[in-house]
């Protein structure tokens, strides 16, 4: 009987990880912190059934008397660490500014995709049929081009023609 326990609890197991792994990140973030509350919600709840919530507070009071002991030492480094703090506010920036300068299609830039289609920024929309007709012309995979690249050129296209 233990035995089909064990295997019913693997395969729930398995089949939850392989579901954990195809959720976005912000989902995942949500639920984690959604269990980290219950989760504390939980321990203090059976602390103060059991009567051992007095502990709990004698433990926030060593780590509260532990971080005044403390506070010396991180004022003497506050200037370095508020330096890294705002590097790592400019990274994030830099990076969100990054993502936001690529469209949704592929990762592809529209200065990209004048440049890859050979135009300047501004091409009519006749410009950009006829660069495309010719590049695929000269790309296309029945032609002896690659794919990836008359993939790129169809991406472009579509991202300037925005269609």
């Amino acid at each position: 009987m233990i035995r089909i326990y064990l295997i019913l609890l693997f395969i729930i197991a398995f089949f939850g990880i392989r579901k954990l792994l195809k959720t976005s990140p912000t989902v995942l973030a949500r639920y984690s912190k959604l269990l980290f509350l219950f989760v504390t919600g939980l321990i203090v709840l059976y602390l103060t059934a059991t009567g051992r919530l007095n502990g709990f507070f004698a433990l926030a009071g060593v780590v509260i008397a532990f971080l005044f002991r403390l506070m010396p030492v991180l004022l003497r480094y506050s200037p370095y660490l508020q330096r890294l703090w705002s590097d790592f506010n400019a990274a994030k920036q830099n990076t969100s500014q990054r993502q936001n300068k690529t469209s949704a299609k592929g990762g592809m830039s529209v200065e990209e995709a004048y440049e890859v289609l050979g135009l300047k920024m501004g091409a009519s929309e006749s410009e950009i049929i006829a660069a495309h007709r010719k590049l695929m012309q000269k790309m296309h995979p029945d032609r002896g081009g690659s794919d990836y690249l008359a993939a790129k050129i169809n991406l472009a296209k579509k991202l300037l023609l925005k269609k």
